[in-house]
This record gives C-alpha cells, sequence and structure tokens, in this order.
C-alpha cells in the first residue's frame, strides 16, 4: 500500500476541491465483507491527473462523470483519475470491502456472551480507505450524506442524527464540513441510554451484554457529559458545531476514545464490570472531557498535515484536565497528570525516537511517519506545555487567543502558525519565541536547587540545564513546631528561569525546597542534598498531594537516570505510601515500583526481595483499610500484592474462597488477575483456565484465559501462545494484546530463552502481513522486554538495521531497546555502588 506523503497531499488540494460524499453501506452481506457505494462530487480548479484512495477486498466498478473506469487500474490503494478537466466532477465507486479485526477500517465484533455481533469504524490517518473512496487527507473537508443498511433489530449511529426508513436502512443526516478521517459510524444492537441537554440529544450506548453496567454508571457519565459541555462553552465563543452528542463505547478498541464529531467512541473497558477505584473514574471522566475538547480543536478547526497533530492532542490532553478540574467533583486531576500522565511524555522525550512537541513538516514526509508521533509527546509533553503557556501567558489571553483562531478557522484548516498568530493578537508577549524554545525543541530541562547558608539569611539558587524558559512556583517547607516530623510550606514564590535564578531565603534554613512546586512546568528537577534526605524521609508528611507528586516524580527520575538506587525508592515507598493520602499518588508509584523497579531495574537475584518489600507494604494498606474507610486504596494494595505474589498460598486461598478476608468479594477482574498469578507461579493447569472461563465466558473473559494459558510454565502452552500470535493469524487486536501480556514472565527465563532470538523476525513477518494495529501490538506487548542484556540490544539492533521493519514496529522496537539499554545501565550502576 502507498502511504499519501504531504508533497502528493499539498499538490492534489492544490488542483481538487471536494464538496460532497454520498456513502451507502451495506452491512447485511456477510461476515466478512460489505458493500460501500461511494459518490464524490468534487470540482478541478486546472486540468491535470490525481488519484483516489480506496482498499477493498473487491472493486467492482468505477464511473467517472458517467464514464465507466477499468477496475484493474487501482494500483494498491490508490485508483488514477486522470485527464481531468476543469469543473465540476462525480467520481462513483462500488466496491466490496473487508471487515477488521484489528480495530481499523470497519471492526467487527461478535460477542461471546450472548453471540450478538456489532461494528464500527475507526478511520483514523489513512482507514477512511477500508470502508469507501475517499480524497483522504485531512485539508479536503467535504459534506457527507450517509446511509446504512442493517440487519434487523440494529441501530445505527453515526456523526449525525439517523432515521430508521425502515427495512434496515438508516440515513444520517448530512454533516457539516469534515475531514474523511472523522466520518464515523457504529452499528449494531446496542444498548442505549438517551437524554437531551440544551436542546441538543445526548446518548450513551454500550453492548447488551454490558447494559446493567452501562446503567449503572449512566448518570455519573452524563453528569461529566452536561458539566464538560457546559464549562465549554463559558469558556468558548463558538458554539457545540454538530447535531448531537453520542458517546459508544465498543469492542475491541486500539485507543482511549477517538474524536468522531457528534459520535465519540470509547473502549469499552471504560464501562466498568467490576470493581474501580475513584481514580479510574476520573480517568474515564478525563477522557470524555478530552474528546469533547476536541468538537472544537480537531473537528471544528482540524489541522492542515499531520506535523500538527499535537495542536489536537495537546489542546485536548490539557483542556480534559483543567475543565474536569474545574467544572466537575474530580479536582485533583493534575495530580494524577503529574505523578501517571506526565511520565509518560518525560519517558518518551529522552528516548533517541524524541520529536519536537510540534515538529517541522520535513519531518512528516508521509502519513506512515505521521502515525508514529501518537506518543507521550504530542500527549503529555504537549499538555505540559501549553499549562506553562498559560502560567506564562495568563489564561485571560490564552482563551482569548483560542476563541481567534476557532473564529477565523472555524470548518477550515489551520497550522501552528495560524494558531501563534491568534495568540499573538491578544498579548504583548513575544509568543513566537516561546513557540521556538518549547514547541519545535526536543529533550527535558533539569532544573536543580542549590541552598547556601549565611548568616541571617539563607541563598536560593535555581540551575538549568537546557534552553527554555521556565514560569514555575517554588515552595519553600519547614518542620511543624509542635510535632517536628509534618512539614509546613513557608512560602510559596514566583520564579522566572533563567532570568530570576538567585533567591534571598530569609530566616532559618528551610527543611525543603522545592522547585516547581505546582508543576507548571514541564522539567526534571533535582533537590539540595538537604531536601532530598529530608523529601526521603518525610514525603508524607508534605501537605499538598500536587507537590507529593512532583517530589515522587523526582525520585523517579532519579532511579532512570542512575542517581538514585532503585531499593532506595522501593524503601521510601514502603515508608510513605501507608500515611499518602492521595490515591492517584499511591497508584502511580506502586505501578513504578512494580512494573520498573521490581520486573526491570533490579537483577534476578535482587527481584525477591523487592517483591516481599512490595507484598508487605501491601499487606499493611490492606490491614489499615479492614474497616472499609478506603476501598480504592484496599482495591489498589490487593491488586498489587496478587500481581507480587511469589507464592501461591495465599492468593489461591482468595481464590478457592471467593474474597479477600475482610474484602473485597473478587469480581472478574480479580479473579482473572488471581488466576494469571497462579499461572505463572504453576500452581494451576488449563483445566482451572477453562472452568474459569466457563463461569465467564465474555470478552474479557476469553482474554483473561488467553492471557493465562501464555503464562503457564509449560512448553507446550508456550508454543501454542507463540503459534497463536505469530503464525495463525486468526487473533484479533485484543487477543494477540492478551496474549502477548501473558507470555513474558520473568519467572519463567529458562523456559523462554529461546523465544528472544524468534522474537524479532516473527514480529517483522506478523507486521508486514498484519499492518500497523499489529505491528504496535508486537512491538509493545511481545517483546522480552525481560531480557534485560546484551544479547537481546544486539538482537534487536540488527533487526532495526538489516530486517526492514514497517514503521509502527521500527519505532517500538527502537523505544524498547532504549528502555532496556537503560535497565541494563541502571543494574549496572547498582552493582558497582
Amino acid at each position: 500500500m502507498s502511504v499519501l506523503t504531504r508533497d502528493e497531499a499539498q499538490t492534489r488540494a492544490q488542483l481538487i476541491d471536494v464538496q460532497r460524499y454520498t456513502i451507502d453501506l451495506d452491512l447485511t452481506r456477510g461476515a466478512d465483507t460489505f458493500d460501500s457505494t461511494t459518490v464524490i462530487g468534487f470540482t478541478t480548479r486546472t486540468a491535470g491527473d490525481t488519484f483516489v484512495e480506496v482498499r477493498p477486498a473487491a472493486l467492482r466498478s468505477v464511473t467517472l462523470d458517467g464514464h465507466p473506469l477499468d477496475p484493474a487500474a487501482l494500483d494498491g490503494n490508490r485508483l488514477p483519475l486522470t485527464g481531468l478537466t476543469p469543473g465540476p466532477h462525480e467520481l462513483r465507486v462500488e466496491a466490496a470491502m473487508a471487515y477488521s479485526h484489528t480495530g481499523e477500517g470497519m471492526h467487527r465484533f461478535t460477542d461471546p456472551t450472548d453471540g450478538e455481533t456489532y461494528t464500527y469504524t475507526q478511520l483514523f490517518m489513512e482507514d477512511v480507505q477500508r470502508v469507501f473512496a475517499a480524497f483522504d487527507q485531512p485539508d479536503l473537508k467535504a459534506v457527507f450524506d450517509l446511509t446504512v443498511t442493517a440487519p434487523d433489530g440494529w441501530t445505527v449511529l453515526a456523526n449525525g442524527v439517523t432515521e430508521d426508513l425502515g427495512d434496515g436502512t438508516w440515513r444520517a443526516a448530512t454533516t457539516p464540513l469534515l475531514s474523511t478521517y472523522l466520518v464515523a459510524v457504529a452499528a449494531g444492537p446496542w444498548h442505549s441510554v438517551r437524554t437531551e441537554h440544551r436542546g441538543l440529544p445526548f446518548g450513551i450506548h454500550c453492548r447488551r451484554s454490558l447494559a446493567p453496567y452501562l446503567d449503572a454508571d449512566a448518570e455519573e457519565i452524563l453528569d461529566i457529559t452536561r458539566a464538560c459541555y457546559d464549562r465549554y462553552h463559558e469558556k468558548f465563543e463558538e458554539p457545540y458545531p454538530f447535531d448531537s452528542y453520542d458517546q459508544a463505547f465498543v469492542p475491541e478498541f486500539n485507543a482511549g476514545a477517538m474524536e468522531n464529531p457528534g459520535l465519540v467512541t470509547f473502549r469499552d473497558e471504560f464501562i466498568h464490570r467490576s470493581a474501580v477505584t475513584d481514580t479510574e473514574r476520573q480517568t474515564r471522566a478525563m477522557v470524555i472531557a478530552h474528546e469533547m475538547a476536541h468538537m472544537w480543536f480537531g473537528d471544528l478547526v482540524t489541522l492542515r498535515w499531520w506535523d500538527d497533530i499535537w495542536l489536537n492532542e495537546s489542546f485536548a490532553e490539557y483542556m480534559g484536565y483543567q475543565t474536569l478540574t474545574e467544572a466537575t467533583r474530580f479536582t485533583g486531576t493534575w495530580v494524577d497528570f503529574g505523578v501517571a500522565r506526565k511520565a509518560w511524555g518525560y519517558d518518551a522525550d529522552q528516548r533517541p525516537s524524541t520529536h519536537p512537541v510540534a515538529p517541522d513538516a520535513d519531518a512528516v514526509p508521509d502519513t506512515a511517519s505521521a502515525l508514529l508521533n501518537f506518543d507521550g509527546i504530542s500527549y503529555a509533553k504537549g499538555a505540559s506545555a501549553l499549562r506553562q503557556l498559560v502560567a506564562w501567558l495568563g489564561e485571560k489571553d490564552f482563551l482569548a487567543g483560542i476563541n481567534t483562531h476557532f473564529r477565523r478557522h472555524k470548518f477550515a484548516n489551520a497550522t501552528l502558525a495560524d494558531f501563534i498568530a491568534s495568540l499573538a493578537h491578544h498579548t504583548d508577549r513575544d509568543v513566537h519565541a516561546w513557540a521556538d524554545t518549547w514547541l519545535r525543541t526536543t529533550g527535558v530541562d533539569t532544573l536543580t536547587a542549590t541552598v547556601t547558608e549565611h548568616p541571617g539569611q539563607t541563598a536560593l539558587t535555581l540551575t538549568r540545564d537546557g534552553s527554555r524558559p521556565h514560569r514555575i512556583t517554588v515552595g519553600i517547607y519547614d518542620r511543624d513546631l509542635i510535632d517536628g516530623a509534618t512539614l509546613v510550606r513557608r512560602e510559596l514564590s514566583e520564579v522566572d528561569i533563567p532570568a530570576d535564578g538567585e533567591h534571598s531565603l530569609p530566616g532559618p534554613r528551610p527543611a525543603l525546597v522545592v522547585p516547581n512546586d505546582q508543576d507548571l512546568t514541564y522539567a526534571k528537577i533535582r533537590l539540595d542534598p538537604h531536601s532530598e534526605e529530608a523529601a526521603l524521609r518525610g514525603l508524607s508528611r508534605v501537605p499538598d498531594p500536587l507537590t507529593r507528586a512532583v517530589l515522587w516524580n523526582c525520585l523517579r527520575d532519579m532511579v532512570r537516570d542512575g542517581e538514585l538506587e532503585p531499593l532506595t525508592y522501593l524503601e521510601a515507598a514502603r515508608a510513605h505510601l501507608p500515611g499518602e493520602r492521595e490515591l492517584a499518588n499511591v497508584q502511580g508509584v506502586l505501578a513504578f515500583a512494580r512494573t520498573q523497579i521490581a520486573d526491570r531495574y533490579t537483577t534476578p537475584t535482587e527481584r525477591p526481595d523487592a517483591l516481599a518489600l512490595l507484598t508487605d507494604l501491601c499487606t499493611d494498606l490492606i490491614r489499615r483499610t479492614e474497616d472499609g474507610s478506603d476501598p480504592g486504596l484496599r482495591l489498589t494494595a490487593v491488586r498489587t500484592l496478587i500481581d507480587s505474589a511469589a507464592h501461591a498460598d495465599t492468593i489461591r486461598d482468595w481464590y478457592d474462597s471467593g474474597s479477600v478476608p475482610g474484602g473485597p468479594e473478587l469480581d472478574p477482574e480479580l479473579r482473572w488477575r488471581i488466576l494469571g498469578r497462579l499461572c505463572v507461579l504453576g500452581a494451576v493447569d488449563d483445566a482451572v483456565i477453562e472452568a474459569e472461563l466457563t463461569q465467564d465466558p465474555s470478552a474479557t473473559g476469553r482474554q483473561g484465559a488467553a492471557h493465562c494459558r501464555a503464562a503457564l510454565p509449560d512448553p507446550e502452552a508456550k508454543r501454542a501462545a507463540w503459534d497463536a500470535m505469530f503464525t495463525t493469524d486468526e487473533l484479533s487486536n485484543y487477543l494477540f494484546t492478551a496474549t502477548a501480556q501473558g507470555f513474558w514472565q520473568p519467572e519463567q527465563n529458562d523456559l523462554l530463552h529461546p523465544y528472544v532470538a524468534r522474537y524479532f523476525p516473527d514480529a517483522v513477518a506478523v507486521a508486514h502481513r498484519r499492518g500497523p494495529a499489529i505491528a504496535d501490538a508486537a512491538g509493545r506487548h511481545a517483546f522480552p522486554a525481560h531480557a534485560i542484556d546484551t544479547h537481546t540490544l544486539t538482537l534487536g539492533e540488527s533487526c532495526i538495521e538489516d530486517d526492514d521493519p514497517i514503521p509502527a514496529l521500527r519505532r517500538r522496537l527502537a523505544d524498547q531497546l532504549d528502555d532496556l539499554a537503560r535497565a541494563l545501565k541502571i543494574r549496572t550502576a547498582t552493582a558497582a555502588s
């Protein structure tokens, strides 16, 4: 398949203008393909040649202005349109299109719980070609008329309000001008909850088998939706631009959600079958807020080319967290961002594959390279940059610039230059220079505090390793005079770096100095030695949860940079998490401790002690929550204890009894989690897995069973899992991921050793056969991350250099190998100390 280059897109946009798509989809043609008929009305400005994209199972007929074209002229995904004359044209394409089972194009899923089938589209980047013929680039916007024929009993959702015409035929209202990748259809026997808000139809939808769980949370989901809708209308002068707002929770969705205008699609794990923490509910609410922000930034105003994808994602990410904080009960969202989400950006920005938030257009020459930029930089770093911009510019001027941007470019396309021009219209500050230093550069600055005592005062010096200006707050803390342990904030000072690098602090030397105290900038921080000791001794006694998140992130960065021993971080977690009041901090710290420190940064001989420490910590947290006062903390501790268990006895007792003593009772998620760990430890066999699957035959039950079977320490089980991933090509995207996540286990090094060398050629082959979604899963989840040695590094580097992996896999491998090299360096540094 040919990828679209930026030069080709520019040439085509200069030649043609697209007015309208009339699309007819027939979903009643069987389980393998559906029929797609597309009529495109477009105008050619001058005489010339171009092409339209389509990826059919069978191309039946093509006519241009009533004259037939030869379907055999299709070259990969491109159908040539030659000899075009100036003026209006009509192209008609009839094709059979293949359903997808990888979350790309028109995904088809049959629910094992009740046998019902669902379809939905995910057309991002270049997958519209899998559903209908299109001039597939974001700056050729058009209006869309859509008709869908569906089986009896189905409901069809689309970008606009849909009407049931009878006989299985549904018609969607004509859309405003949209980019092709934003067209959406979701069809099936949905369970729906509908309402209206301010005269606009709202709906939330899921599979019928999930109906009780959606109904239980419907009011919360709709309350969040209404609150965000109202808050955005207070911030934005342009009203919501579409005729309805549906949110469909769909199966086997690759991303968290997709901002299709009027029909946002979410992964249906957000419909909770099992108990979740309030932080996880907050995450769902944040995604709702994020996707609604896209209705303005991304849908109303759309990027011209994919180098500006950050304009979509960074804005929605920032607005999602900020608006949730302002408009809902979730007022601590920036804590979760700081302790968990932001690390995604920091990690990505320190790898060789880093790129600017706003890369130069030449760095994104085609759609394949653009797809690689959907990472922690475009989301977390970009949102952090915008948060810093608001701190520097002021929210009033920021929002004024945003509203000018919407007004100037609504229902059209825009670039970074357009965005900066809109901001500059409302301020005397040099936003162009700010954009150059923040959006066009790579890497993470480091801000280091040095404290020097003088008679009667203390001198604070803040030095910067990097090039960006930073507006931060510095927290100054003293020990409480009564208990001597609690840290009390003396003052919070606003500081500009590098301009205000030196400060005098009246009074005695503070116990703790925290640069970037409120996490307003994007930078690593280093404490002065006195403050580092105070943080390690008293982190849980710092009053503000956001400050504690900043300090935990500082310790995390020091571990990753080889400046703090992993065991010291674990000891800090053991000392302070029992006193931590903010669940997001507990979850973030435990996740890093369990998945990175215990599994990657400690050596095989050190790992049992790390797991024992985590088990002791979680046992303590469970004991402290026996009174039911903090069910979220208890659930978090139970999950981590299960994942860290080195012996089967305790968790097997929980599994057999169906409950953790004192609660909670085991819901499906906990049962599969325990069973997965028992499989790793060799404490159960396939018969137990099959019995559990009989009890829970749902889609998540099938994923749990696939994970468990792959985790068994049995040569035949490993062979079967490997063949399922890399040979048969029958696994859906979710079953592939579940199998991959179960396969590699640090406890099974000897058994898995032969598969390390097999991984690289097999991953390259499956990526070539199955495409970017499976390539991403193979690189993300099937990589032998536990095999931390120079041999794995050598194999991986040779694969990248010699084996021609597709871009999606190449990027994943490069990142994994860099993470592996970092882990190896940390282990070496720890052994030498």
